[in-house]
């Protein structure tokens, strides 16, 4: 997963393909609806200023610049110390002041579109950074940032160039580290002291055993001296930083709370939605029961007169031939053809997704794509998948690995058409800060919208056993929702969470465990529902001036023509009105949304299931 800072971002980086005119479409996204206004000339003062603010924060966020393509940032780590995420707060505002005396008299529609976005990309930061308090308690903050990934499997350069960076990275990998143990002095909640014991303990351990292996066909000594010293180095500060996690175990308890209003302000900016959390449960509420009564239907049809708990435990028993990892690359191909055979979405490249297995420094989520930022050219993108904990009873193991029915929505989640088809758009967006800026719920919402939406389209059938995939991955969905407003505004633990991740998502005990301790550490994992709600009422309102269902895939181009920015701005370009930051959905699509053919209704990392 990222890192908490730019959860509101895709940490791979993503944006949008300006999509084509067919009758009954909006102009594109560069146009919005007000250009009777528009000034004469565009303002080139601008451009100029959103070129220095990208610069200004790859320079911050190095790491975030070398995963884009960006490589002269190779190597580099941010800086963690008080002093300099201080500094890096002061740049954001002062970049938010800037963009703010950008008037609109000044600028065409297209560039005040722009301007809301970008100061909506500061203003998600801005909440991270100063308001969250994760800096000094939350190790899911830093972990983006310190991901290896992009060296050790992403060929973008020759082994030996890649080996070089890593060098790098690996020599400045202590300083950093000793800054985040600095920062995280606790008293530390205990999932977080439980994730950070394991992912800085996993890198460690992958560095040690692993990371020798994959550049031991370089011959230049002298690098691989460089390569064996550094890796020394850089091995015992992430064991020392996973001890460091595991001594905080048994201090004081730390409330893991945001609690109402700092939960509120998170959904304002990160995402522009303004709800009292009320309505907010309200909504979440009403599409779990919808989902849920729509399960027992399915399971009636399925499993006649058994328990909806067997009857999944039935659909799960059909395991992938091969695993999950080769079942998943079985899948793709189909779920392709299914998008080209129905027209429901513009393909707009010949790039295909690898599937792997998940590394062991990143287990901590059953599934994620990586896939290259946009300054990157002709490189593969990475369908993850992880393999469950071997330390777990092995009845736990085998219920960990998803049924055919399952994974094949997560399969439609992280690549055809949700995650990796977003990103096909993204590369081809025409505004290079639309191609690096992506918000959680866009991202999330549209991959978790895709899958309702491809078994209302009939994927393989749209049979019960298939609904059934589609629906345990939208419950899981819907509790996350529900345990991040309760665990960060109703007092609800973490053992109530777990219990209702096993009782109305019916997972299995180990993804139960992992669902709600990351409800702790990732609050706006709420995201995935609450997207999917905003893109549901959308298309709704969209199509229905302009053919209804046969409007889907112009629906589909156009929304993936902004890029990501919060989607009640993105709802105003789209149906030509003023902002929405409180009727993202109306009344009657919190009781239910319009009719479907196999539903009583009709759905952002790294993007993760």
């Amino acid at each position: 997963m990222p890192s908490l800072r730019l959860l509101s971002l895709s940490v791979c980086v993503a944006a949008a393909l300006s999509a084509g005119c067919k009758q009954g479409a909006p102009a594109p996204a560069s146009q919005p609806a007000d250009s009777a206004a528009a000034p004469a000339v565009a303002d080139a003062a601008w451009d100029s200023a959103v070129d220095q603010f990208i610069q200004g924060f790859f320079e911050r966020y190095p790491t975030w610049g070398a995963n884009a393509g960006k490589h002269e940032f190779d190597g580099r780590l941010p800086d963690f110390s008080p002093e300099g995420l201080k500094r890096t707060a002061q740049w954001l505002h002062q970049q938010r002041d800037a963009v703010s005396a950008f008037a609109d008299d000044r600028l065409t529609p297209a560039q005040r579109y722009q301007r809301d976005y970008v100061r909506a990309v500061i203003d998600g930061q801005l909440f991270w950074l100063e308001d969250s308090g994760f800096a000094t308690k939350n190790p899911a903050f830093y972990m983006g940032d310190l991901s290896p990934s992009m060296y050790l499997t992403r060929p973008y350069a020759p082994l030996e160039q890649r080996m070089a960076a890593f060098a790098t990275y690996q020599e400045n990998l202590p300083k950093a580290v000793a800054q985040i143990r600095a920062n995280l002095q606790g008293p530390l909640p205990d999932t977080y002291i439980q994730l950070g014991s394991a992912v800085f303990g996993g890198m460690a351990e992958f560095f040690d055993k692993d990371v020798p292996k994959i550049f031991a066909g370089v011959q230049d000594e002298k690098l691989q001296l460089r390569l064996k010293q550094s890796n020394a180095m850089a091995t015992v500060a992430l064991r020392e930083l996973a001890e460091h996690m595991k001594l905080q175990k048994g201090r004081a308890p730390v409330d893991f709370a945001l609690g109402a209003d700092k939960f509120a302000k998170m959904l304002k900016a990160t995402e522009g939605v303004d709800l009292p959390l009320d309505r907010l449960r309200a909504a979440g509420e009403a599409d779990l029961a919808r989902n849920l009564a729509a399960l027992q239907s399915a399971c009636e049809a399925y499993a006649k007169g058994k328990p909806i708990a067997e009857c999944i435990e039935q659909v799960n028993a059909d395991k992938p031939a091969g695993g999950a990892v080769e079942g998943a690359r079985k899948q793709l191909v189909g779920l392709r053809q299914f998008l080209v055979d129905k027209d429901l979405v513009t393909i707009p490249g010949t790039e295909e997704a690898k599937v792997e297995e998940a590394p062991p420094f990143n287990r901590n989520n059953f599934a994620y794509i990586e896939i290259p930022g946009p300054y990157e050219k002709n490189l593969p993108s990475v369908y993850y998948i992880a393999p469950p904990d071997p330390k777990w009873p092995k009845a736990e193991q085998d219920a960990y690995v998803p049924g055919k029915a399952d994974l094949l929505f997560t399969s439609a989640h992280e690549v055809w058409p949700g995650h990796f088809l977003q990103f096909l758009h993204a590369n081809r967006s025409q505004w290079k800060f639309a191609q690096l800026f992506v918000g959680y719920a866009y991202a999330e919402g549209w991959a978790h919208y895709t899958e309702e939406m491809m078994f209302d389209a009939g994927l393989d059938g749209a049979t019960p056993e298939i609904h059934i995939g589609q629906l345990t991955n939208a419950l899981l969905r819907n509790v996350r929702y529900l345990s991040a407003i309760g665990l960060h505004t109703g007092g609800m633990t973490v053992a109530e969470s777990e219990q209702m991740f096993k009782d109305k998502a019916f997972q299995d005990p180990g993804n139960a465990r992992q669902q709600a301790a990351r409800g702790t550490y990732d609050p706006a994992y709420l995201n995935y529902t609450l997207g999917k709600l905003m893109i549901q009422q959308l298309r709704e309102d969209w199509t229905a001036s302009r053919g209804g269902r046969s409007a889907w895939k112009s629906f589909h181009d156009q929304f993936l023509s902004y890029g990501g920015p919060p989607i009640p701005l993105l709802r105003a370009q789209m149906l030509g009105t003023a902002p929405e930051t409180k009727l993202w959905m109306a009344p009657a699509a919190t009781a239910a949304s319009t009719a479907t053919a196999a539903t009583a209704a009709p759905a952002p990392a790294n993007g993760s299931r």
